[in-house]
């Protein structure tokens, strides 16, 4: 038995396959909607299950483990933030996100303990990257808010974000096995179309993707339509020019149909010039795309500070005047280190030194609290 194979990492026909004569189809399915569906962390509760099925099963493949360390609910608005500890202790974040229809709730989810993109105003890129999420420990993190959500009777997971800690297609593999047990009937059962795939643009990651005319969504972190000022906020630029990021955004929307999101963290002094409105509503000239604004989240130690109102507003109207499909977006959960940017676990924080950024103010303007949040959607 590898170390990483557990039962929430494996779909019914996967499950099947694997062990043959030894276990039927409908068996898998009930083993999985027992063990993900209603949590069971035994096999003895699983009906209609043979005695030799369920000890073949036993032997190869166990039930994963994770637990809540930390549950903090913001004061500010309805968002609730998880710290879920792995086997081999490391920690993830996991957020609870309210839509505005009442009884609907994302998650955001973590695809890797830490990141190796190094963004510089992320809470995570100053972690570095310890390894990455096994399939079974993401499907764990929205088992664990769809299992609350029964039991208290608020609502259901209606969708599903890669926001969290990580860069998703830095582990696309186990994301992508994840993703298959998150739509499963016999799983979790959100829509795929409910399902967000966030990337800062790993291009190879975004045309594996087309190519699987997936129903998910994409979603791309701009941050800068400048190649220099995006190089020194994103060091991915370096590697991934944001125009080829786009186009291959592009390719994804031409073979799927799915409309591309576009996120922008402003950060005031920044990128929020008209020279940067120019550029990026040129860049986006290349597709159909929606843009989302969401205001840059306070992060101790990192030399940034959200926009003013006027900054905002004037970056908002001077892209819509140039016919940009623009909205701004609501981060949540600042309170408690939840909101866009913010995901990352103390214990494993990483102090590095950061390159001089252009446009960047000269004193540290945050005041928040060190510790975990997330990049929600």
């Amino acid at each position: 038995m590898h170390p990483t194979d557990r039962l929430q990492g494996e779909t019914p026909e996967r499950l099947a396959e694997r062990f043959g004569p030894a276990l039927t189809l409908p068996e898998a399915r009930r083993i999985i909607a027992h063990v993900v569906q209603r949590g069971g962390d035994s096999l003895l509760g699983v009906q209609q299950l043979r005695t030799t099925a369920r000890k073949a099963v036993e032997a190869e493949l166990p039930i994963g483990q994770v637990s809540v360390i930390e549950r903090r609910a913001s004061q500010e608005d309805p968002f609730i933030k998880f710290a879920v500890g792995l086997p081999d202790g490391a920690v993830v974040e996991t957020v609870r996100i309210p839509l505005e229809r009442a009884g609907r709730f994302v998650v955001c989810v973590s695809s890797q303990v830490g990141c190796a993109m190094g963004c510089t105003f992320c809470a995570t890129g100053t972690m570095g990257l310890s390894r990455n999420l096994e399939a079974w420990e993401i499907v764990e993190q929205v088992r664990l808010v769809a299992t609350e959500l029964r039991a208290s009777g608020e609502g259901r997971v209606h969708g599903v974000v890669f926001q969290g800690m990580g860069e998703p297609l830095h582990n696309l593999d186990n994301v992508l096995q994840a993703l298959e047990m998150i739509s499963n009937p016999c799983g979790l059962a959100v829509d795929a179309r409910n399902v967000t795939i966030c990337t800062v643009g790993i291009v190879p990651g975004i045309d594996r993707l087309a190519s699987m005319r997936t129903r998910i969504r994409l979603g791309i972190s701009v941050t800068s339509a400048q190649t220099m000022l995006r190089r020194s906020l994103v060091p991915m630029e370096g590697k991934y020019p944001i125009r080829e990021v786009v186009e291959a955004a592009k390719r994804f929307h031409e073979r799927s149909g799915r409309l591309v999101m576009f996120a922008y963290a402003l950060m005031g002094g920044v990128n929020t010039t008209d020279a940067e409105a120019e550029a990026l509503a040129e860049l986006l000239k290349l597709m159909p795309a929606r843009l989302s604004l969401i205001d840059w989240n306070p992060i101790a130690g990192l030399p940034y500070r959200p926009p003013t109102d006027s900054e905002r507003d004037r970056f908002h109207d001077r892209l819509a005047g140039m016919g940009v499909p623009v909205i701004r977006r609501y981060s949540g959960g600042k309170d408690i280190g939840a909101a866009c940017g913010q995901l990352a676990t103390a214990s494993t924080r990483k102090s590095r030194p950061r390159p001089d950024r252009p446009g960047a103010p000269d004193s540290v303007a945050s005041d928040a609290t060190p510790g975990k949040s997330s990049d929600t959607a």
